[in-house]
């Protein structure tokens, strides 16, 4: 072998030997990513959630709104629980952010994991956790998620118009959107059946009621939208209301999908994914199976808690979710 070609051969194994100490140096997202560093890390954050959630129902529908509003917003790195700085506004006290709530539910999940293991545990793996726990406690799948998450430091309110799919957008706009994080058709459709849960702010839906009522809501259901929703410009800090299923408002099933191919879906988004030919025979089949409902679900869940996160060396450990760390 000539030196040149010996020259060439030791630079290519130098760089694949510097890539694979890279990549044993960053594994990225695994399986149970803290089972040496805080073993018992998951279940913590498991029987926190149960417990919170048996002194205050809401917070599942607060988990599962997180891991949409943080990793829809170019990456899940937690960005959405940090406050406001002198320099930035936060994005959880931005308009589309409205009716978040229960932040401070993350900080008592972090504190308990922070009495096991200092230091170690991110902020953004506790959100996409506490989403899977709450998940299961309103009868949704387990749905197994990988870990290793960091935290970014900065806000990135400045980018939720650009990334965030809107309630009021075209069904076109909504699946560009999640395309671009990965995320197909059927799994959009089955992402938008989070509407089953919680409840949808008059704020929100008042443009289908006033001045006439939107003649695509099934007749039937306006009175109570009415009823629920007065004024056509509503208080927000009065927070009025309507649920998303008043059948089993509780519970993430397929009933979402039987609502809106009758005309009672509450957002705009929600009669257009009943109608659009690209998303009506998803629709469909899964008002006809939970099952397939699930399935595709936790496929949707799993692409969206894997969007561009930070990994290695990349981001923080947070101390509080709330506070980046101070650099030095």
């Amino acid at each position: 072998m000539g030196a040149k070609a010996l020259f060439f051969f030791a630079l290519l194994c130098f760089s694949a030997a510097s890539g694979f100490a890279e990549n044993e140096e960053d594994p990225g997202l695994v399986m149970n990513f803290y089972k040496d560093s805080c073993p018992q890390a998951e279940d913590i954050i498991k029987e926190q959630v149960k417990l919170l959630y048996k002194r205050h129902k809401n917070t599942a529908f607060s988990w599962l709104r997180n891991i949409f509003h943080d990793c829809a917003v170019q990456s899940c790195d937690a960005s959405l629980l940090l406050d406001s700085t002198r320099r930035s506004l936060s994005e959880k006290e931005t308009d589309r952010s409205f009716g978040l709530r229960n932040f401070r539910y993350i900080e008592t999940i972090k504190e308990a994991v922070e009495r096991e293991c200092p230091g170690v545990v991110s902020c953004a793996d506790i959100l996409v956790l506490s989403a899977r726990e709450g998940i299961v406690s309103l009868g949704g799948p387990y749905i197994p998620l990988k870990t290793g998450r960091r935290d970014g430091r900065k806000s990135r309110a400045d980018l939720l118009e650009e990334y965030l799919p809107d309630h009021n957008e075209t069904i076109s706009a909504v699946l560009d959107r999640f395309a671009a994080m990965g995320i197909d058709t059927p799994g959009v459709v089955a992402l938008l059946g989070a509407h089953s849960v919680g409840r949808t702010h008059c704020v929100k839906l008042v443009h289908r009621l006033y001045p006439e009522v939107d003649p695509a809501l099934n007749p039937d259901h306006v009175p109570h939208m009415l009823h629920k929703c007065p004024d056509q410009i509503p208080d927000p800090k009065a927070v009025q209301y309507v649920r998303n299923d008043r059948g089993t408002p509780m519970v993430l099933d397929n009933n979402y999908y039987r609502n809106i191919l009758d005309n009672k879906g509450l957002l705009i988004v929600d009669h257009q994914l009943a109608y659009d030919k690209r998303t009506r025979p998803y629709v469909k089949k899964m008002a006809k199976s939970q099952d397939y409902f699930f399935k595709e679900f936790s496929r949707a869940i799993t692409l969206l808690s894997e969007n561009n996160p930070l990994t290695g060396t990349k981001g923080e450990i947070r101390k509080q979710c709330n506070l980046a760390n101070k650099l030095h």
